[in-house]
């Protein structure tokens, strides 16, 4: 099972201006949710640990999780409101958000909070976005991952938020803290420029590389993931698509990768660390075909497993 950490919220999109107001429709999302969700479409065993709002928009949340299969014994219910992300896309189908989430829920998690321990089941960990520079849940979320780091694949995913973490500089001292608790990590170039002011990617993989993890993985948008492990890098093409939007594009990838890796019976801390160029393409190529997807639909909507393959067999 792939336990993932860290907000659920409501995305508020929202169209053009008329002259009476916008048009909006209100989905659930947030990036780990988004990766919970992703998982449990494509058919792995996964669940959420996060904290709710016990609201009419917690439950929502809480029905979208169970209509995919995640399960929700890692996940409490509060009394704080759900943070709410507005989004608009611009020409090229890229989201701009703006947050609303003062003491919100999904922040909420505290290590108290904490399971005492985890069942054999969870072979993995994920994390990421600004779960992990905000607190408590921040906090929780850090003394969870070195708790468990050699036990279970940690796999994180900055998926940097600037408008909610503020302090850059805190969040990337926080996150480099944290590449010595994981296996895996999962960012865009756009992460890396905001944390590094860099356009050097495989530089900035092999730095972090150099930090813990054993995979380095970098997604480029329609230049497709490039991939560190070792002393190699890796690089794939993006499949050729017509762009709605990119909501949850990268969210998909990361549950896209994880899934493949357990499916293959990779998933492990000794599976990772002995990945072949063969494995890291496959599981590359099926992440791109789940992320590409994802992009040809307005929202984060995660294909199913049926769904990836018949589009990889396509373009076969």
């Amino acid at each position: 099972m792939i336990l993932v950490c860290g907000e659920a919220l409501i995305d508020l999109f929202i169209g053009a201006a008329s002259p009476t107001g916008f048009p909006a429709e209100a989905v659930a999302g947030g990036s780990p949710f988004n990766v919970a969700i992703g998982i449990g479409r494509l058919g792995r065993p996964s669940a959420f640990l996060s904290t709710l709002s016990d609201d009419v928009f917690g439950t929502f949340l809480a029905e979208k999780l169970a209509e995919s299969g995640v399960s929700a014994a890692y996940l409490r219910r509060c009394p704080n409101y759900t943070t709410l992300s507005v989004v608009a896309t611009n020409a090229s189908g890229q989201p701009q958000y703006s947050f609303y989430a003062p003491n919100s829920a999904d922040r909420a998690l505290s290590p108290d909070m904490l399971p005492a321990q985890l069942p054999n089941e969870v072979n993995a960990i994920a994390a990421g976005s600004y779960a992990l520079g905000v607190e408590p849940i921040a906090g929780a979320i850090e003394v969870l991952l070195r708790r468990e780091a050699g036990s279970r694949v940690i796999s994180l995913d900055p998926n940097v938020r600037p408008r909610v973490v503020g302090d850059l500089k805190a969040y990337r001292e926080r996150f480099e803290r944290l590449l010595a608790s994981a296996d895996i990590v999962k960012a865009s170039d756009e992460d890396i420029e905001l944390l590094y002011a860099t356009h050097d990617l495989a530089s900035a993989a092999r730095a972090w590389l150099a930090l813990g993890p054993k995979l380095v993985i970098v997604t480029r948008g329609e230049k497709g993931p490039l991939a560190a492990f070792g002393d190699r890098i890796v690089e794939r093409r993006a499949p050729g698509i017509d762009v709605v939007d990119t909501v949850g594009a990268g969210d998909t990838f990361h549950a896209g990768l994880l899934s493949w890796l357990d499916a293959n019976n990779l998933l492990t801390p000794a599976g990772i660390a002995e990945l072949t160029e063969g494995q890291v393409t496959g599981a590359l190529d099926f992440a791109a075909a789940a992320a590409a997807i994802v992009c040809t639909r307005r929202g984060a909507n995660p294909p199913s497993w049926a769904e990836v393959e018949q589009f990889i067999a396509s373009r076969a």
